[in-house]
């Protein structure tokens, strides 16, 4: 059933987007870091092997975890990874596409040093800084991660209803035209849905990322493909729920070397209609 289901949708979603190059305004200006906070949590403990203390907090750098640096010719935002925390923009958005290229670095390290390389783009993002792990801001997060670039996770109380199929015990893969279910922290499905198809390419390479999102639905494309379609994106507030439909951009530092360019947003009208078709 799952493969079928995958077979029928396959080619319908190897679609390229287009986006109009005269509207996109860049949010990185390729010389600092103007426009950007940082925040760097806990600093790990390897004796302790555990986040310990207090957090650096915001806007303190020590170890230049964040950086504009060069990067095969153009200027980009280096995360060394070093530290977990983030990078979020000053200014909050809505109603939006963002369109950014990132390529990994070869640094790594603890506790990840042995793991997946990993990253991910937030948005949406609202509150303190360090609701999520002590890290990050309550957000929306389009995982950048080695092999699931495109997954969904909610950071900080964050949720989302995806199309998806079960598999296994407790793996969602997102599935165009399945049920939707709702993703959340301690809910039944857990936080996190496995996007489909995989259209990251090898670590070395640059990766271009599309987000869209329009009042609670947002897609998510990666390399010119539609990887998942999420709707009505939501918080929790006090006994009931709320929309999160707008809010800042974060990119994580999370154990990885990872460099980021060609940040850009347009505002949009609507979600582009052959998106949807899925």
């Amino acid at each position: 059933m799952f493969y079928s289901c995958h077979v029928l949708f396959f080619a319908i979603s190897m679609l390229t987007t287009t986006f109009s190059p005269q509207k996109m305004k860049p949010i990185f200006n390729g010389k600092d870091l103007k426009g950007w906070d940082v925040y760097i949590g806990p600093l790990y403990d390897s004796f302790k092997q555990d986040f310990s203390g207090a957090p650096i907090g915001l806007n303190k750098d020590p170890r230049q975890v964040f950086t504009v640096v060069q990067k095969d010719g153009t200027p980009a935002i280096r995360v060394s990874g070093e530290n977990f925390g983030g990078i979020s923009t000053k200014q909050e958005f809505s109603n939006y596409h963002l369109r950014l290229e990132f390529k990994w670095g070869h640094l790594k390290f603890a506790p990840k040093r042995n793991a997946k390389r990993d990253s991910g783009l937030l948005y949406h993002a609202v509150g303190p800084h360090g609701a999520d792990g002590a890290f990050w801001m309550r957000s929306h997060e389009f995982q950048i991660q080695e092999g699931d670039c495109g997954d969904y996770w909610g950071c900080g109380g964050a949720f989302a209803d995806v199309p998806a199929t079960k598999q296994g015990s407790n793996k969602f893969i997102y599935t165009a035209g399945a049920p939707l279910l709702t993703f959340r922290d301690k809910g039944p499905n857990g936080r996190n849905c496995v996007k489909y198809p995989d259209a990251e390419k090898p670590s070395g390479e640059w990766n271009v990322i599309d987000l869209y999102c329009f009042n609670d639905t947002s897609i998510h494309v990666v390399n010119g493909k539609v990887v998942m379609i999420l709707h009505n994106l939501r918080q929790p507030d006090g006994s009931g729920d709320k929309p999160l439909n707008k809010g800042k951009i974060q990119i994580q530092s999370e154990g990885a070397e990872i460099f980021y360019r060609n940040l850009e947003v347009e505002e949009i009208t609507a979600l582009p209609e052959k998106l949807l078709k899925l």
